[in-house]
């Protein structure tokens, strides 16, 4: 049983600059058959101008994985 659970295991590097975050207050969505795509965008009060400062790509599956994960979080 031991040895299965560390099969599942995965261990996740997370740099400081990324743990930093970046802020968004805006996110546009788009998608096709095979991916969806999110980008984040820090709109910035008097500036007609923005940009994307992250953009993550997801297969279908794990924007579904994404979906749920937010939804149960949310209800907590």
């Amino acid at each position: 049983m031991e040895e299965q659970q560390n099969e599942n295991q995965l261990n996740i590097e997370l740099s400081e600059e990324i743990a930093e975050g970046i802020f968004s207050n805006l996110a546009i969505i788009t998608h096709s058959n095979t991916e969806f795509v999110l980008d984040f965008i820090r709109v910035m009060p008097g500036v007609p101008k923005a940009k994307v400062k992250s953009r993550i790509i997801l297969t279908p599956e794990h924007a579904k994985r994404l979906l749920h994960a937010m939804q149960d979080n949310i209800e907590k």
